[in-house]
């Protein structure tokens, strides 16, 4: 990436956001190369800068870049990564899930659209199934904002109508929401909750539904804004840290995690050895 701040500067810098796109439909589908020439990434980066403007730094990655784009490094200096997926969940890696999955525990935001609700990441995330029933028939889909104070609602009409769509709808098989933000209805009579939030370790997860590849939804400024909004929602200036799982706390260093080696008491975060003396207080 361009921005070489490190990992939880304090704010005062650009978020720093990494759109990721499988980028398989548009090899192959001439409809879809039609609405998105330059990828749908392209697409939904350009409109969050078109959005925040300087208040972020946009950079993508697709399916075909090694270790799929997801290094370590590009994570580590990631503060909002932007997933979208449909056609060859499987055929990520499953390192490299275990790679994004540990970042947003330890506070990277992370945004899924459409289909990647049945992402590996997705499903990691939720630990359901994350099915839904679905129809795509150029449906009519009208988003109701049902939080309107909600940040990621900010700006957005009440409704926001999208002409045509694929049609997502109830039951979707996800853990309750820490937050529902949005509601679809379509023109079958069905119903999906299609933006709701949790938090998952450090980091904050936001779904939003709309984004079938065969529509132009991505090129709506006011679904950009939900997905600019969502970036800024999902960011956090809290610096990066390992999520604790299952330290030891002695009594009387309750600000100091430490865990057992054949060495003896190790720093939880750094691994260093630590020398509490005698007397832990």
């Amino acid at each position: 990436m361009t921005d070489s701040v490190p990992a939880g500067a304090p704010s005062g810098r650009p978020i720093r956001v990494v759109v990721w796109g499988e980028n398989r439909h548009e090899q192959v589908n001439p409809v879809v190369q039609g609405i998105y020439p330059d990828g749908m990434h392209t697409t939904i980066a350009r409109g969050i800068t078109g959005h925040l403007g300087d208040r972020a730094v946009v950079t993508t990655r697709v399916l075909e870049d090694p270790e799929h784009g997801m290094t370590d490094e590009l994570l580590a200096e990631t503060d909002v990564l932007v997933w979208w997926g449909h056609a060859a969940h499987d055929e990520i890696d499953d390192r490299v899930v275990d790679r994004i999955h540990a970042h947003v525990l330890e506070g990277m935001g992370i945004i899924v659209l459409h289909s990647g609700h049945h992402s590996k990441i997705f499903r990691r995330l939720m630990g359901t199934t994350c099915s839904l029933r679905w129809r795509n028939d150029r449906d009519r889909e009208l988003v109701w904002t049902v939080s309107p104070t909600h940040p990621i609602a900010a700006g957005v009409p009440q409704p926001l109508i999208i002409p045509a769509q694929e049609m997502y709808g109830e039951f979707f098989d996800v853990p309750e929401p820490d937050e529902l933000v949005f509601i679809s209805s379509f023109s079958g009579g069905e119903v999906f909750r299609s933006g709701i939030t949790y938090r998952r370790g450090y980091g904050k997860v936001f779904y939003f539904s709309p984004g079938d590849e065969i529509f132009p939804v991505y090129h709506d400024p006011n679904i950009q804004r939900v997905i600019a909004n969502g970036v800024e929602w999902a960011h956090t200036d809290r610096p990066r840290t390992s999520y604790l799982v299952t330290p030891m706390y002695l009594t009387g260093r309750f600000d100091t995690p430490v865990l057992e080696s054949d060495d003896g008491l190790i720093d939880y975060h750094t691994r260093e050895p630590v020398d509490f003396g005698d007397d832990p207080a």
